[in-house]
């Protein structure tokens, strides 16, 4: 089981590199996260999108395109098509997102014909690296399902688990959190809370350890817990956090990279491949990381 993200490289370098689909692929930053990880050996690139602009590019950062695979493909939706066909057809299998919004990468993702959906659900699935936690924490689902109902968090969960199975850790330990630890009939999360957690206790989720109502504190601190006399086998050891909708996990997602000093690697599961869609905000080691962190697990 890892500790630190710096791991998904050496996990990676330890598979043949895996070929990633970049969709509109003219964007500094994601280039310079591809030039990145080509160089550590872990994925061949295939470029989609404006070609003129993505030289352009390329000669600012010293990317060197000889050998690279590329698709002048000038509309951002064909782009995106594009790149899941390639997929598809197995001739790649990591699709990342450049310079277009997730919106047109998703319904891409979602055509009928070329898209790429495998389970009942996609959703994302954050790894962070903090100064003040002493492994790994899971973060979801901060970007896609917005306000997810019972049947949904258990999707969100199953998908997120698949990225720590494939990561040797067999048995993540799973908090579900909000402000809360009592169930309380008007707090429709705790309610979800309690069921997914009874379920996980009768076996009908299995491959990881589920708790929950908890609040934040419990979830990550043992000593927290104690303070609130909470038994549990999560509490203070948590791998991953479900959060109980969009505004609370995207919440806590950016609050650990802007406030909590963490770093961060994130990927879209439920796919027939790993998405990689990093936002804006997020920097070039992130996105490096996150290329890492697909090709570690596809």
């Amino acid at each position: 089981m890892i500790t630190q993200l710096a791991s998904l490289v050496d996990l990676a370098k330890n598979k043949r590199k895996r070929k990633i689909a970049v969709a509109a692929a003219a964007d500094l930053h994601v280039l310079e996260a591809i030039k990145n990880a080509e160089k550590e050996g872990i994925i061949e690139p295939v470029l989609i999108g404006d070609i003129d602009k993505v030289k352009e590019i390329a000669v600012k950062i010293d990317l060197n395109l000889d050998h690279i695979e590329m698709h002048d493909v000038k509309d951002n939706y064909e782009a995106c098509l594009t790149a899941t066909r390639l997929i598809g057809e197995g001739k790649a299998e990591i699709l990342m997102k450049g310079l277009v919004s997730s919106g047109i990468l998703l319904k891409a993702v979602l055509h009928k014909e070329y898209g790429l959906r495998k389970g009942s659900i996609l959703s994302h699935v954050a790894l962070f690296e903090s100064p003040y936690y002493h492994k790994l924490l899971g973060v979801t689902d901060a970007a896609m399902n917005v306000e997810p109902d019972l049947q949904e968090k258990i999707s969100i969960i199953k998908n997120a688990v698949e990225v720590f199975h494939n990561l040797d850790n067999p048995n993540p330990k799973v908090a579900l959190v909000g402000s809360v630890e009592t169930i309380n009939p008007k707090m429709e999360a705790t309610m979800h809370a309690a069921t997914i957690s009874m379920m996980n206790y009768r076996k009908q989720i299995t491959g990881c350890i589920i708790d929950g109502p908890l609040a934040i504190d419990g979830a990550v601190s043992k000593s927290a817990a104690d303070l609130k006399n909470i038994t549990s086998e999560v509490a203070g050891d948590v791998d991953l956090i479900l959060a109980p909708d969009i505004n609370g996990a995207n919440i806590l997602y950016k609050s650990m990279n802007f406030l909590g000093g963490a770093t961060a690697a994130a990927v879209i599961m439920g796919a027939k491949a790993p998405i990689v869609l990093t936002s804006r905000g997020d920097t070039e080691k992130s996105k490096f990381l996150s290329i890492a962190l697909a090709a570690a697990i596809s």
